[in-house]
């Protein structure tokens, strides 16, 4: 589930659909620092397999991330394993809005975080 708001550069304006990705968890943050890294999506679990993550409460894992440009870092980083994006039920509209958003971005926005 894209959380828009959190998504001040547009990149999933107009991703609609996420493949249902089945690995456990990928992208956990270390930090609370919600300007060094920011969810932009995460996906729900299925409870019915046993995994330590689940068993400690956890319900959903990040699976889209980025890290805006900062101090020791010169540009954006978006971090999402490619199976998210599918070629089924929609995907194919979605990873090419994803990929034109990425294309389209100003360059002048690394300035503007």
């Amino acid at each position: 589930m894209p959380f828009v708001t959190l998504d001040s550069r547009g990149w999933l304006t107009g991703v609609t659909t996420f493949n249902f990705h089945p690995h456990l968890p990928h992208y956990a943050l270390l930090t609370d620092d919600t300007k060094s890294v920011r969810v932009l999506s995460r996906q729900p679990i299925d409870m019915s397999r046993p995994h330590p993550f689940t068993e400690a409460g956890n319900s959903e894992f990040n699976n889209f991330l980025w890290m805006p440009p900062d101090a020791n870092r010169a540009g954006d980083i978006l971090l999402a394993d490619s199976t998210i994006f599918t070629t089924l039920f929609g995907g194919v509209a979605s990873l090419e809005n994803f990929w034109r958003n990425l294309a389209m971005t100003p360059l002048t926005m690394v300035a503007n975080v």
